[in-house]
């Protein structure tokens, strides 16, 4: 047996850690005496405490370590392979976000503001001949491509040809990134039963040239200018249409990406 402060040298762990382990049950000491309450470990505690600190470094808090201690090796395997496609997703998620903060920072020091400047107009918007496909999904890249590519295969099982570039609809009446339906559609040559036309409509439209992770700035700036100009109204959800898409172009910076919002004027 060895007293808490030889345990941590062992451990390389705090006894104030272990402390704190004991108290929410994490990992008791092997016993107490029960007249001054100083606690003791032994060597066989050992393994949990490697699977603690093992688990603490994938992610999981404490309180989800206390959890997994209790389940089956198959029942934590899933668990450890369910955290690693989360953390893939939040190394994804930080990478991008590195990326943009690269690039800003190149802006800084080239003197470029971070305000972008948008031609915005109004526009006719023709006719269009559309398949699409329908999904609830979270806005980021990999359910948006997943979306595409599924919206691509199943046109291509029907025979339809692309007869113009690729598009999103953000339908319902608010924005969530976690949970929202979106229509992906694409503007196709041939009639089919399970294609649409979309009416020619007037909207209010901008171009974002640029990677998608900056779309925003560019409704940033519809919404300005039609705060600007109350004679127009909104009159339907607004359209994400991929001029140029990662397939046409060798760098984010050369993206185009069309916004329109269908409105009318009073």
């Amino acid at each position: 047996m060895f007293t808490i402060g030889e345990f941590s040298k062992f451990c390389c762990i705090s006894t104030r850690m272990l402390r704190h382990y004991d108290r929410i049950g994490l990992l008791h000491p092997a016993a107490t005496d029960a007249q001054n309450g100083y606690r003791y470990y032994d060597s066989s505690q050992i393994p949990t405490f490697q699977r603690i600190e093992t688990l603490k470094r994938y992610g999981f808090s404490l309180a989800e370590i206390k959890r997994l201690l209790t389940l089956t090796e198959a029942e934590l395997n899933i668990q450890i392979l369910l955290q690693y496609e989360r953390v893939k997703e939040q190394t994804a998620s930080l990478t991008e976000t590195l990326t943009c903060m690269e690039r800003d920072i190149s802006h800084f020091k080239e003197g470029i503001t971070m305000n972008r400047n948008y031609n915005i107009i109004v526009m006719n918007a023709p006719e269009q001949r559309v398949f699409s496909v329908k999904r609830t999904i979270a806005i980021k890249a990999q359910d948006i491509h997943g979306l595409i590519s599924d919206l691509m295969a199943q046109a291509k099982v029907r025979g339809l040809h692309r007869a113009g570039p690729c598009q999103l609809v953000y339908m319902g009446n608010e924005f969530n990134e976690d949970r929202m339906e979106v229509e992906a559609q694409l503007q196709v040559a041939e009639a089919h039963p399970d294609t649409k036309l979309l009416p020619e409509s007037l909207c209010v439209a901008a171009i974002h040239q640029g990677p998608l992770e900056e779309v925003h700035t560019g409704y940033q700036a519809i919404c300005q200018y039609l705060d600007e100009h109350p004679e127009y109204q909104l009159t339907g959800i607004s359209i994400e249409r991929y001029l140029k898409d990662e397939n046409m172009v060798s760098s984010a910076e050369e993206l185009e990406t069309a916004i329109l919002f269908p409105v009318e004027k009073a």
